[in-house]
């Protein structure tokens, strides 16, 4: 099995390039054990600098649906009400086609941008309106449309954040509630993400074996990041994240621009 690092990326080290994208991985597990969020929010940026987009989409698939299908089980009593259900996550899988045909169609600088972009828009949203609380009647009547273009950046660049996230954070939810209604979200749209990977080409058999082994490195660090979410304020996780997505997304940037 040949692994391809993305030319401008990392220089020559196969290995550095292998070990960066573990720990991606790995900080994407514990993230995601503490705040039910944080594969795709860490990991994809991280492996996009490393494999190209394409490439990182197609192996967080695997590690999105199966990590979420075991939380949304496991918090299901804790999500929200199942008509905010079909809404949020019905028009997640309806933005994550479209998302998909973007990310078979553009070019690989441009797909580059957009994954830069959706970090900087997740980082500025958090940072700006920290405390923007959205009340529930709004968030019902704006839960198609959030799913939607949270599904259509899951697609193109996978990474849901920007509009699924931080749409959720907004309304207070508990952490209990939270992680239900995301993992379920995911769920859905990960769903139907994966044989649209298939129709245009972009997932293939070696792209589909380094999901599972991204999956065991998720699952394995997972419980590391629910005992620490049960001991550790929630501030810590948002710093770390935010801060390492900032590094991330300029260096993106960076490669692609220059």
């Amino acid at each position: 099995m040949i692994l391809r690092v993305h030319s401008c990326r990392w220089g020559n080290s196969f290995v550095l390039s292998i070990v960066l994208a573990i720990l991606a991985v790995a900080l994407g597990g514990i993230m995601k054990g503490a705040i039910g969020a944080g594969v795709p929010i860490i990991a994809a940026p991280a492996l996009t600098m490393i494999f190209g987009v394409q490439t990182a989409v197609a192996i967080l698939v695997v590690p999105n649906l199966l990590s979420n299908v075991w939380q949304a089980w496991f918090y299901r009593d804790r999500a929200l009400s199942r008509r905010f259900l079909v809404l949020f996550a019905g028009g997640g899988m309806l933005g994550v086609v479209f998302g998909t045909y973007l990310l078979a169609s553009l070019p690989q600088e441009t797909l580059s941008l957009l994954v830069a972009f959706a970090v900087l828009g997740y980082i500025l949203l958090r940072v700006a309106r920290p405390g923007w609380i959205l009340d529930r009647a709004r968030a019902d009547r704006l839960s198609g449309v959030a799913g939607v273009l949270g599904g259509m950046l899951q697609g193109a660049t996978g990474i849901s954040a920007p509009a699924s996230v931080t749409f959720l954070n907004a309304m207070r939810l508990p952490r209990e509630a939270f992680i239900a209604t995301i993992s379920i979200f995911f769920v859905a749209m990960t769903a139907l993400q994966i044989p649209a990977l298939w129709s245009v080409g972009i997932m293939t058999g070696e792209r589909l074996v380094m999901g599972f082994i991204a999956l065991g490195i998720v699952f394995l660090f997972m419980p590391i990041g629910t005992w620490l979410g049960r001991r550790t304020s929630p501030k810590v996780f948002d710093i770390t994240m935010l801060v390492v997505l900032g590094v991330i997304a300029a260096k993106i940037l960076f490669e692609a621009v220059f």
